[in-house]
């Protein structure tokens, strides 16, 4: 990015633009992003779509789920993240017992040194900068829910009175699939809170070799910090000022409306979908493929940002029809239908 040429005023920019006089703030960013994508794949082996998903919906100031077997690194990684991004982070292990004041904290009476009693507010560890919600579909949907206003507003409302949470904050989630027994799937409102739905898959077999190798030895690697707070707030800014090409816009807009049975000029979204993303899915989409952007050191997003990050940011917000599901149809399938369809025809 250093050795970029002029900004493009196609792209949005001028001679008089803000994100031009910061261009070398701008690559001191992508460096440091860099090294800290670095950093965590030296500890987290054979994941590197999930890593980059996932750094992807924090530089977008977004949450993220991840789904997968247990034991391929979901909270591994969420950890790993924290440290190397220099974020005060926590964990909360989903647990069919848990119950909202576990997250969110509550308030106790105590008496003071005067004899008088009153309520104080202990905070629960919802309060931080990154939350690990392991396992988040063990837990009833009346738990899961306790979440909600914390992941959209950034506050959590107890007894009344609002409590602010610290800047930035991010729940980092897990899933087990939903076949296994014992899980709850998560509310459609809670799901489409999250930015990116993230899937970890099996490693290859040389992947494998490598993780077992590397983590059962005597000194299995450990993550080293690379950003500061502060850096990674002024990545968030820098991502929200990146320009977004009409022709970029206009695929994402397409694509959301395309995948809405409503709105749709196929007819297997209409026949099979219950209902598609809404407006957030595409404010969600136009923020990841300008983070993508910068993640890989380019100015403005692409069509392809939007190929590769179409059905991580949309597939958790369809709802598919019973009739779709036994007939083998797949969110998924359907997304990459829409925007083969949508590039076909422009």
């Amino acid at each position: 990015m250093t050795n970029a040429p002029q900004f493009p005023e196609e792209m949005g920019f001028s001679q008089e633009s803000s994100l031009e006089r910061d261009a070398s703030r701008l690559d001191e960013c992508v460096a440091r992003l860099a090294e800290a994508r670095k950093m965590v794949s030296s500890v987290i082996f054979g994941q590197n779509d999930a890593i980059e998903q996932t750094l992807i919906g924090i530089l977008s100031g977004g949450h993220v789920l991840m789904v997968g077997a247990p034991g391929l690194g979901k909270s591994l990684l969420a950890h790993t993240l924290g440290k190397v991004l220099g974020l005060l982070d926590k964990r909360v292990q989903f647990t069919p017992d848990l119950m909202p004041a576990d997250i969110l904290g509550s308030e106790v009476l105590e008496e003071g040194t005067d004899g008088k009693r009153a309520f104080r507010f202990i905070k629960g560890p919802v309060f931080c900068q990154l939350l690990l919600a392991d396992e988040i579909n063990r837990a009833s949907p009346r738990t899961q829910s306790a979440l909600l206003q914390a992941m959209q507003e950034r506050e959590v409302s107890v007894a009344g009175f609002s409590h602010k949470l610290p800047e930035p904050f991010h729940v980092l989630a897990t899933q087990n699939p939903l076949e296994q027994e014992g899980t709850y799937p998560l509310p459609e409102a809670q799901l489409d809170r999250f930015l990116l739905e993230v899937r970890l898959g099996y490693p290859d077999a040389d992947e494998e070799r490598k993780i077992v190798t590397e983590t059962t030895g005597r000194y299995p690697a450990r993550p080293r910090q690379v950003l500061q707070t502060d850096d990674l707030v002024e990545a968030q800014d820098f991502v929200r000022r990146l320009p977004m090409p009409d022709r970029v816009l206009d695929t994402i807009i397409a694509l959301c409306r395309e995948c809405r049975p409503e709105s749709t000029s196929l007819a297997d979204i209409r026949e099979n979908v219950a209902w598609g993303p809404g407006t957030r899915a595409a404010q969600a989409l136009s923020l990841a493929c300008r983070a993508r952007a910068m993640l890989f050191g380019r100015f403005a997003p692409s069509i392809e940002d939007i190929e590769e990050l179409a059905v991580p940011v949309l597939r958790h917000r369809f709802g598919l029809t019973y009739g779709a599901r036994a007939e083998g149809f797949t969110a998924k399938g359907l997304i990459t239908d829409a925007l083969a369809h949508l590039q076909e025809n422009s």
